[in-house]
């Protein structure tokens, strides 16, 4: 791997198609403190957007947590991300943590999420804004806000029942109890739960077999997954329609066609 950017927030790693970006502030339990770090997850979507080049991104944390999500002691203070009236928070959360949602969730490059220890509240947002999770054995996940007092203020309604379903999802909310890895997988949060030190080869190992196909291709197949899960078919195969015409004339799509049938790997150019 080669060293990429580093923000105050993410350390970011580039391996050739593959982009692995690490929530490093482990003193912290990678808990998203501040406007910085709301911005630097922001930045970096944009960023993985622009670059036709990178075919798959993997998420993870450093230290033992994997995002422990909102500072609880800021909250106790009403400081930080929480100062100022309930007019003034209620914009905050708009302009502040819910830009995340909006840039991740809707980020065309496919995301594994390799889920390393806890990811609570915002943490298991998080996690659930990406396309596949898998966690490490002794990984920890827990909808908690009500445990706080409040509720989730950064999307999750809306992510964790389309990822677990309704009733699981209710559960894990309306309780704020945590879950273990197991558990997780059962529920399907996660795709497999394997020992600690196997989690980023295992990780890896997906995000090369999605690099492995156009990007072209698999930014617009995932669009397409989530732009479905609110369309009627209707309207999910004419922009389908669309989607495909424009697949059918990239270089690449030639030559993947050109590799099958000549029985060899392609060799792609991301145009």
């Amino acid at each position: 791997m080669t060293q990429g950017a580093t923000t105050p927030f993410l350390t970011i790693v580039r391996d050739g198609p593959i982009v692995v970006a690490t929530l490093d502030r482990p003193e912290q339990r990678n808990a998203i403190s501040t406007d910085r770090d709301i911005a630097d997850i922001v930045d970096f979507c944009a960023m993985v957007t622009a670059d036709h080049s990178i075919r798959a991104v993997v998420l993870t944390g450093a230290g033992k947590a994997f995002c422990a999500g909102g500072n609880v002691k800021d909250m106790a203070t009403r400081s930080g991300m929480f100062a100022g009236s309930p007019f003034t928070l209620r914009g905050a959360y708009r302009t502040g943590i819910q830009r995340i949602p909006t840039a991740l969730y809707e980020l065309e490059v496919p995301v594994v999420v390799a889920i390393n220890g806890a990811a609570i509240g915002a943490g298991l947002d998080l996690a659930c804004m990406g396309d596949v999770r898998i966690a490490a054995d002794g990984a920890t996940f827990a909808e908690s806000f009500v445990k706080l007092g409040i509720v989730p203020g950064d999307g999750g309604a809306w992510l964790l029942p389309r990822v677990i379903g309704m009733a699981r999802a209710t559960l894990m909310t309306l309780t704020g109890d945590a879950i273990d890895a197991r558990t997780a997988l059962d529920y399907g949060l996660v795709l497999d739960v394997v020992p600690p030190e196997q989690l980023m080869d295992a990780a890896m190992a997906i995000a090369r077999r999605i690099a492995a196909n156009p990007g072209h291709a698999t930014r617009l197949a995932k669009r397409l997954l989530r732009e479905g899960q609110d369309m009627k078919l209707g309207p999910l195969l004419e922009l389908s329609a669309a989607y495909q015409a424009l697949a059918h004339h990239t270089r690449d799509h030639e030559e993947a066609v050109a590799a099958m049938l000549e029985k060899r790997a392609p060799v792609l150019e991301d145009r």
